[in-house]
């Protein structure tokens, strides 16, 4: 015979604890202090064993009925329901407990583990900075959207619309990740999608022409600046590197016999040595 709410309101405590049963293995257990709490019986692999669903009235007849249906579901999958029990509360412990700036430091660490080029580092670095200086202290779990906002919209306020683009994607990679690893639940960053001012773009068209080339280089020669500037500049046009493989060129990677610069792969964005067939001019 099934209990019903009011059973459960009025049964009174007894020198001995007691228990009123609700059937399929779920009884309410009254303790002689008066207090009242939820169990259910089951079995595993022949052994009798007993879940803990809650305190009454905290957890009402129909929520303790339930955590049976759950708990039968997980018993008939092979499941020990205290097992998972178990789990859920050391993840959800573990979650509490860890903050945006841990997580970030753990990313940041993964990335160093697959050598990222050091400029992608220290960008990522840089950019996170502005949100483990504002949030870093807290639970992933406590992050929501508009906190994230908030530190976007500082960002943007300074006409930084590029970066603060740039700062909701790479939180959004950070929190990925924490999902991938079980430490956050879910991207906060995807519902700001929309949220920050879309930076206007400007392209730039490709030199295709050869006057029009001849001009850039003679605009080069005549500017006013340093006489390695002026070189870097012309190299920058002629052989069409990124400035920072340009600046951190090495004498060694230059072979003049058969004219090629080949830049080693720690020094490109995609991790590959790329050679550059080096014309007279250059």
């Amino acid at each position: 015979m099934q209990l019903t709410d009011t059973q459960i309101r009025t049964a009174k405590p007894k020198e001995r604890q007691y228990r009123l049963a609700d059937g399929q293995g779920l009884h309410l257990l009254v303790r002689p202090n008066g207090s009242k709490l939820w169990q259910m019986r089951y079995w595993v692999a022949g052994k009798e064993k007993t879940l803990s669903l809650g305190p009454y009235p905290v957890v009402t007849l129909a929520k303790a009925r339930e955590g049976r249906l759950e708990a039968k579901r997980l018993v008939a999958d092979g499941l020990d329901p205290n097992e998972v029990k178990r789990r859920e509360q050391e993840a959800d412990k573990l979650a509490q407990h860890e903050t945006f700036g841990a997580l970030v430091a753990d990313y940041l660490s993964k990335q160093e583990r697959e050598e990222r080029a050091p400029r992608t580092l220290a960008k990522n670095r840089w950019l996170l900075k502005m949100a483990t200086d504002d949030f870093g202290s807290l639970s992933v779990h406590e992050i929501t959207p508009p906190l994230i906002l908030k530190t976007l919209r500082a960002v943007e306020a300074k006409g930084n619309h590029e970066t603060a683009n740039r700062l909701r994607s790479v939180i959004g990679t950070v929190f990925r990740y924490g999902v991938a690893t079980g430490i956050a639940k879910d991207d906060p960053t995807a519902a700001l999608k929309g949220a920050l001012v879309r930076p206007r773009r400007k392209h730039r068209a490709a030199i295709t022409d050869q006057a029009t080339f001849g001009r850039l280089l003679r605009a080069i020669e005549h500017y006013e600046g340093q006489r390695q500037t002026v070189l870097g500049l012309k190299l920058l046009a002629l052989l069409a590197p990124r400035p920072g493989e340009l600046q951190h060129a090495r004498w060694d990677e230059i072979d003049f016999r058969q004219k090629v610069w080949t830049i080693p792969a720690e020094r490109m964005k995609m991790r590959r040595e790329h050679r550059v067939p080096l014309p007279e001019e250059a």
